[in-house]
């Protein structure tokens, strides 16, 4: 237990987990109750709060001091080892209200843990709220950690970058539920990591942790002021059971570190394991999924979801794409409203100047199925036609690059087209990689890692036979037969599919792979033009913490190597999320979505600044500055002009903003755009010409200087003209 513990609240900094070892009676395999076709006895169960308490740092001879407490509920009350006594802060007091640990000494430090008072009352419950290190109680810098905690009596648990402190303050911005403005503690532990990050100059950093009321399956960027829209189901940490027909959301806001949540009624609409794009005019369009015909639409200009229609036919699990009409396009999702067997999941288009759906019978799912092994035990198509990576493409086509190894052409005119593209050379079903178009003027595409099947089907191995599997660790940690699952091993295959007519067969070019296998992971094309590839698992389990890739990768283009980068605290697997954001920054969060008594839960996320927004010696590189644009919206062909300040500027790029669940994000394309100088500062830029590449939409612009530094976002919205 004190392993899951460690591992729960990541203790250490781990490079590689061991698989969780199952210990059956008799060797005797039971049919199992099953969470998205996962065994429930193999997903970790949440251990008590006694138990992870007990993994704290030993709280002998703390001190602890805040701004203001009621009486018989002072401060102290909070390290006094007793859940029935709480810190409750003056009803006098306003908010903000601050508590802070002194531990006596410096050490490394990686999570805090709160429990809340548990006597059935709840005022006090801390909302809003930041977390801080400091050395001397004088010098807090920024804070570790933001966010806002579910209004509950559940133990909070955050989880930061580990850092060197004496003195750790909690303060509460607001109180949950929004009924007061006071802050209450009933015990607050915290917890000891093992190894300081490396040089950011190298190897990038994890910084700030954002605490989120819910666990982000789901997110996009939204245009109008650059926040990040999250959620995940009915519930905020499950998907199974009644849905209500409703969504959980919460709002980022990056500029202000607040953390918003608001739960969506007026649709209809349980938007897990949705299909998920941007429209041309930059709202998020979310499809099917739990509610498996509804299509629910966020627009940033008035800050509401409205009702957009049902589809034609039932989905759950499918890819979107928009067109270079500003059409959508859909296909496959058998995970609900039934089989692709029996009611075959062929393309569907939608219009989003009428709301409507209409069927593409020219475009059968079939060709672009995986040969999931579980689907032939089944009997009929559940997982084959999941996850598809698809990119819209010129003319109204659609590349479909994966999960299958079979690559397919999609076209969008009349009742639709297809045709096949080809195979994948060197790899083979690789469902729940990642696809990006890093350059789209050449339309090259990265695909990355994968598993030949979504969920495997358990099987008992031998000690000898488990070594393989643990690769090299302990034989003491086989001493039992184990149970795991066939063919569920990641690969770490890389590719580069080059793109050309629609119609035509792509260049296949099989590269040096990256140096973890990984399945489940995200990948973000930045503003340099380098692939950013974080999280995911070895062996892909959904609902597990259990062998994460933990050490992030960074593809360069030009060389076409991996190199890895500074290590994540937070395992990020099965349902978890990365976006680029507007300033130059990734967000990369959540993983779980498995119901209260699950252990693999992350309602967070961490934001990573990669190494161009440093200097060698580790501190921030001074960034270029967009000052002025000639327009914030461009047709395809057009050009802008703009003046800069601050370091040299050497190019400029846009990468589309996008939209992301379950790993796929067909959003996402970056297009180098080559300056023409009329002096120092003055610059002027021409957009492709072809809407195919240069998508209609929202793109974010970016100044880059020497090393590829990046200055921070401006929108651009990107138009054409509709495709007949």
């Amino acid at each position: 237990m004190q392993d899951l513990i460690c591992l729960l609240l990541f203790c250490p900094v781990l490079a590689l987990a061991a698989p969780q070892i199952i210990r059956p009676d008799n060797n005797v395999l039971a049919v199992p109750e099953t969470l998205d076709g996962i065994d429930i006895s193999r997903i970790p169960a949440k251990p008590a709060v006694a138990e992870v308490v007990a993994a704290a740092i030993p709280r002998d001879g703390w001190t602890v001091t805040c701004d203001s407490a009621q009486p018989g509920n002072d401060c102290s009350n909070a390290l006094d080892a007793n859940a029935d006594t709480f810190w409750l802060s003056d009803t006098d007091a306003t908010l903000p209200q601050s508590i802070v640990v002194d531990m006596q000494t410096s050490r490394i430090v990686g999570n805090i843990t709160i429990q809340p008072r548990n006597d059935g009352n709840s005022n006090g419950n801390i909302g809003q709220h930041q977390v801080f290190l400091s050395q001397d109680n004088q010098n807090w810098g920024t804070p570790v950690a933001v966010g806002t905690y579910p209004d509950d009596a559940r133990l909070k648990t955050t989880i930061f970058t580990p850092g060197n402190a004496r003195y750790v303050k909690i303060t509460s911005l607001s109180e949950a539920g929004n009924r007061g403005s006071i802050m209450s503690i009933a015990e607050v532990n915290i917890y000891d990591a093992t190894d300081l990050p490396p040089s950011p100059a190298t190897a990038g950093s994890w910084g700030l942790t954002v605490d989120l009321p819910l666990v982000p399956v789901s997110a996009a960027i939204e245009w109008a002021s650059g926040r990040l829209v999250v959620w995940s189901s009915f519930s905020w940490n499950n998907f199974v059971g009644a849905s209500g027909h409703q969504t959980v959301t919460a709002i980022y806001d990056p500029a202000t570190q607040i953390v918003g949540s608001r739960t969506v009624t007026n649709t209809d609409h349980d938007m897990f394991c949705e299909g998920l794009s941007m429209d041309a005019d930059g709202r998020i369009v979310a499809v099917g999924g739990n509610s498996d015909r509804g299509t629910s639409i966020y627009d940033s200009t008035t800050d509401a979801w409205t009702d957009g229609g049902d589809l034609l036919k039932p989905r759950g699990y499918q890819a979107q794409a928009t067109l270079s009409d500003g059409r959508l396009f859909t296909i496959g999702a058998s995970w609900s409203g039934g089989s692709s067997t029996d009611n075959p999941k062929d393309g569907e288009i939608y219009d989003t100047a009428t709301n409507a759906w209409s069927a593409l019978p020219g475009c059968p799912v079939t060709p672009m199925l995986t040969s999931d092994p579980e689907d032939v035990s089944l009997g009929h198509i559940y997982r084959g036609d999941n996850h598809g990576w698809l990119f819209g493409w010129k003319q109204g086509y659609v590349f479909q690059t994966g999960p299958a190894v079979a690559m397919n052409w999609y076209g969008t005119s009349g009742t639709g087209s297809q045709s096949a593209a080809g195979n994948r050379a060197g790899d083979a079903d690789s469902m729940n990689g990642n696809a990006v178009m890093y350059d789209a003027v050449a339309g090259k595409i990265l695909t990355l890692g994968g598993a030949p099947r979504y969920v495997g089907k358990y099987t008992i191995r031998t000690p000898d036979q488990a070594l393989f599997f643990l690769r090299g660790q302990p034989s003491s940690a086989v001493s039992k037969p184990m149970l795991i699952r066939l063919d569920s091993f990641s690969t770490s295959n890389a590719h580069i599919i080059t793109i050309g007519d629609p119609n035509t067969t792509p260049e296949v070019t099989r590269i040096n792979s990256m140096a973890y296998p990984r399945a489940f992971h995200n990948s973000l094309v930045l503003p340099d033009g380098k692939v950013f590839i974080t999280g995911g698992q070895y062996y892909a389990v959904g609902f597990t913490d259990q062998t994460p890739q933990l050490i992030p990768e960074l593809w360069d283009p030009a060389t076409q190597a991996f190199t890895q980068m500074a290590p994540i605290s937070i395992p990020r697997n099965y349902h978890s999320t990365g976006l680029l954001l507007p300033d130059a920054t990734i967000f990369n969060g959540g993983g779980g979505l498995c119901g209260d008594g699950c252990a693999t839960n992350h309602p967070d996320a961490q934001i990573w600044t990669p190494p161009y927004l440093y200097n060698g010696d580790g501190s921030r590189a001074d960034r270029p500055a967009i000052d002025t644009l000639s327009a914030t919206e461009v047709a395809v062909g057009g050009t802008l002009t703009i003046t800069t300040s601050g370091p040299a500027v050497t190019g400029f790029s846009i990468i589309r903003i996008s939209s992301t669940t379950h790993s796929v994000n067909t959003d996402q394309r970056r297009i180098a755009l080559t300056p023409e100088n009329t002096d120092d500062n003055n610059f002027t830029v021409t957009i492709p010409g072809d809407p195919g590449v240069a998508l209609p939409g929202y793109w974010y612009l970016f100044a880059l200087a020497e090393g590829g530094t990046p200055s921070v976002a401006k929108f651009v919205k990107i138009t054409s003209v509709r495709i007949t």
